[in-house]
């Protein structure tokens, strides 16, 4: 796990300069603390940050073939690494380090661009081609190593996060256009950033760069089998889950460094957890974030995970007291509005178990693969609404609706949430999927957005996302849009971004790309069976947890922020929120915490998403 920079001058004439490669380095150097090399050639410069974990004597990069015609930066692990070195033994190449780098080297050399096929691991690496004159830059299949480009000043340059680009004098010009898109789903999805000119790669993509210009290709994705051939047999299904989720937890555990698992009270991180206890010698160092609100806090069902598989457990509570530390801390890391509030949580359980491993195994991604979110039970509720009673259905919400004004709190919040049930499975699939994963109501942003001109809306951006998709299906159009939007520009960013900020390597075994691809071939039928989430899971690993954790409802990694800024200590913060110009209509956001101090409604998390926006804004 490492942090990777590098441009090429498209002017051969013109040589690569050292210094402005060593600031773009030296900008991402949490990203590898352990090291640093730097390669300049003629018109090429290709940097690298080391964060040490396999071959930690003779991994070194950049890393160059034996006739050094290719130099290689990386980031991330090849996890089958060591079959792939003994097929390619058999073809005829000799290594001389036991690092997965110079595997994909030696594949290129023997497979060309197809060497992508190959890999199973998480990466982003850039491989310049001296006798090809050209450079390949590559990112896995599901994105869960980031890659920024852009062309500038006649050169490509490129980085594992914008602030390195940066460093070039790339023009840090905001695109303002955005700003619905960032306010709908709190992130800005690929191939956009915030800035104007700079991209990022989109998952399962490379980018070759000769010429002067460059091309970008699609080199992998999951299969989208049509909906009435999904696979029904619960039997097979169970056996391939299994087999493939234990190997994908082993091959993660290839490590020449201490590692652990971010463990919480769900089903997924536990069930990496049970796992890796099977496989390991030693007990299994695991580390959880609590909060003080009971309703957020997980702390005593991973306990409870932790005491059945007898790991050695560390637990730490987060209060409102770090909110200015980590709102300068995300926004830093980020680079751009990043607006999923469980990024705290997240970096403050990766500052615990940097402390005592360098890598850790995590849960994310089970609810993407497994069709585990409550969207999904939503998506078969909508089904049976649809074809109850009108009068019955509008009865229903009427009443939900008028009850939920005389209360306050969390019986409010929690009607609030039935009558959002109620309203959306009425509507179509795409203005159900807007209400859902918004954290404002449509007309609210409108009404937010008053003035502004040229917003590229988040309804244009869906039109174009799901041109491609071929499923009938809303529960697998669903999946569709979590495992190639919500998963890779939301979850993954913020898992990459809080363990890169400490210096702390993770691995997701529920992503494994021969898992991702198997589940989104099984038939929703299997995957919930009646209203039950994540049922293949509980009929197969799961089934070894506490039950408690089997009954418990789910959560996910919340923070209590609509509780935090209800206090007296955030009422300064707050009134700098919507007098400071952002470009957004300041009473509606005085409303909106107003609202939340009221217990109202919880607008928590979007506030939140209004202090990450203003904070980038006001640094350029």
């Amino acid at each position: 796990m490492c942090g990777i920079t590098g441009f090429l001058h498209f002017e051969k004439q013109r040589i690569a300069n050292s210094v402005i490669l060593k600031n773009m380095t030296d900008s991402i150097a949490h990203r590898g603390p352990d090291g640093e090399g730097f390669y300049c050639y003629q018109n090429i410069g290709l940097g690298h940050r080391r964060l040490s974990i396999i071959d930690l004597d003779t991994g070194s990069q950049p890393m160059f073939s034996d006739d050094r015609s290719i130099a290689i930066v990386f980031n991330g692990e090849i996890y089958n690494y060591i079959e792939l070195r003994e097929e390619l033994k058999i073809a005829g190449h000799r290594f001389y380090t036991d690092s997965d780098t110079e595997v994909i080297i030696k594949a290129y050399q023997q497979w060309g661009m197809q060497c992508q096929n190959k890999f199973n691991g998480m990466w982003a690496f850039a491989l310049w081609d001296e006798k090809e004159q050209q450079l390949f830059l590559s990112i896995d299949r599901m994105g869960e190593k980031p890659l920024y480009y852009t062309t500038f000043d006649n050169t490509f340059v490129f980085g594992s996060e914008i602030k390195a680009l940066l460093k070039f004098n790339v023009p840090a010009i905001l695109n303002e256009e955005l700003i619905e898109i960032y306010l709908t789903l709190g992130y800005i999805p690929a191939p956009y950033s915030f800035y104007k000119n700079i991209h990022k790669l989109l998952p399962g993509h490379y980018l070759i760069v000769k010429n002067s210009t460059y091309k970008l290709a699609k080199y992998w994705d999951f299969t989208q089998r049509p909906d009435q051939e999904m696979i029904k047999d619960k039997k097979k299904v169970y056996q391939v889950f299994e087999e493939l989720f234990y190997d994908s937890v082993k091959i993660r555990m290839r490590s020449d460094v201490p590692y652990g698992a971010f463990l919480s009270g769900g089903l997924d991180s536990g069930s990496v957890v049970s796992v890796m206890s099977s496989i390991s010698p030693y007990p299994v160092k695991t580390f959880t974030i609590g909060f003080d609100q009971n309703q957020f806090d997980e702390t005593a069902l991973a306990a409870e995970v932790s005491t059945l598989f007898k790991t050695n457990h560390h637990a730490e509570v987060v209060n409102p007291e770090v909110f200015d530390r980590v709102l300068e801390k995300i926004s830093f890391h980020y680079d751009e509005p990043f607006g999923d509030s469980s990024a705290i949580p997240t970096g403050y359980v990766a500052k615990s178990a940097r402390k005592y491993v360098k890598m850790v195994l995590t849960g994310d991604g089970g609810d993407e693969v497994l069709s585990g979110y409550t969207a999904y039970q939503g998506e078969k509720f909508a089904d049976i609404y649809k074809r109850s009673p009108l009068l019955l259905n509008n009865a229903i919400l009427k009443t939900a609706s008028l009850l939920s004004r005389t209360l306050r709190g969390n019986l409010r919040y929690k009607l609030n949430r039935l009558c959002n049930v109620f309203y959306t499975s009425s509507l179509s699939f795409s203005d159900r999927l807007l209400w859902k994963i918004s954290w404002a109501s449509p007309s609210i942003i409108t009404q937010l957005l008053e003035g502004s001109k040229n917003t590229f809306t988040f309804r244009e951006y869906m039109n174009d996302f799901f041109k491609d998709c071929t499923y009938e299906s809303n529960f697998y159009k669903l999946m569709y849009f979590h495992l190639k939007c919500s998963l890779p520009y939301d979850m993954l960013v913020k898992v990459d971004r809080m363990t890169m900020a400490y210096s702390l390597e993770a691995r997701t075994p529920f992503l494994d790309y021969r898992l991702v691809d198997f589940m989104a071939q099984v038939d929703h039928s299997v995957k919930m069976q009646g209203f039950e989430r994540k049922s293949v899971l509980r009929k197969t690993i799961a089934k070894n947890l506490p039950k408690s954790i089997l009954t418990s409802g789910k959560k996910g990694f919340g923070v209590p922020l609509r509780e935090w800024f209800k206090d007296q200590a955030f009422e300064l913060k707050l009134h700098d929120l919507y007098v400071h110009n952002i470009g957004l209509n300041n009473n509606i956001i005085k409303n909106i915490i107003q609202e939340n101090k009221e217990g109202k409604k919880d607008w928590g998390n979007f506030i939140w998403m209004l202090f990450l926006l203003k904070e980038i804004i006001k640094k350029h």
